[in-house]
C-alpha cells in the first residue's frame, strides 16, 4: 500500500490502469481534456503490477482496482468518484487546486 501512495503523491494526477480497461482509457481520456498531462501506471505492463493491483483493491474497497485516481496527493477514488466530481463540476476545482492545469 505505501509504494502506491507513494506513486500516488508523485504528480498531480496519477492513474492507475491497466492497457486492456476501456474505464481507465475514458477516465484517461477526461482528465487529458481539462489540458491536464497525467502519470498513468498500467498495471499490467510494469513488473510489480499484481502487487499494486492488490493493495488498491485493498485501498478501493472493491473487486477492481482499475482506474484508481489520485489528484493532489490525495486518493480520489474509481471511475464512479471521478464522473461524480465531473458531473458536479468538481473535477476541475481539484485539478486547478492541484496544479494539474492552470486555467
Amino acid at each position: 500500500m505505501d509504494m502506491v501512495m507513494k506513486l500516488g503523491a508523485e504528480s498531480p494526477v496519477v492513474i492507475f490502469s491497466k492497457s486492456t480497461c476501456c474505464i481507465s482509457h475514458s477516465i484517461e481520456t477526461l482528465i487529458r481534456g481539462f489540458g491536464a498531462n497525467p502519470t498513468v501506471y498500467e498495471l499490467d505492463k510494469v513488473s510489480n503490477g499484481k502487487q499494486m493491483e492488490k493493495a488498491l483493491v485493498e485501498l478501493l474497497g472493491c473487486t477492481s482496482s482499475v482506474p484508481a485516481v489520485f489528484i493532489g496527493e490525495e486518493f480520489v477514488g474509481g471511475s464512479n468518484e471521478i464522473m461524480s466530481l465531473n458531473v458536479r463540476g468538481r473535477l476541475k476545482q481539484l485539478l486547478l487546486k492541484a496544479n494539474a492545469i492552470w486555467i
